[in-house]
């Protein structure tokens, strides 16, 4: 896993505990995490994970769009593995932020 994976993996696992306070401190949150069977995610939970996201990574990871392009049976099976893929994903492709210089 490169660091980018590791970064994002701890930065949702950060998110997910806040969103689903009921993880123990000692569950571990790994690719392989279901969101459905492992974590027992409803929608509200989906919600409020995707406004997080949308705070810490911008408008280029949009989870609510990607949720909603997903198959019934791919979603039961979302893994965190694959959202942090999703995230990597779309950094690599989001535009630079532009350069903002002081006084203008």
């Amino acid at each position: 896993m490169s660091a980018d994976h590791e970064t994002i993996l701890a930065e949702i696992s950060e998110m997910l505990r806040v969103v689903l306070p009921a993880i123990e401190p000692d569950d571990e949150i790994t690719m392989d995490t279901s969101f459905r069977d492992d974590l027992e995610m409803e929608s509200i939970d989906v919600i409020s994970l995707a406004g997080r996201l949308q705070a810490r990574y911008g408008d280029s990871v949009n989870f609510a769009q990607y949720v909603a392009s997903l198959d019934m049976d791919s979603l039961r099976a979302l893994r965190v593995g694959e959202l942090v893929e999703h995230i990597t994903s779309a950094l690599d492709g989001a535009p630079a932020a532009p350069v903002r210089v002081a006084g203008q």
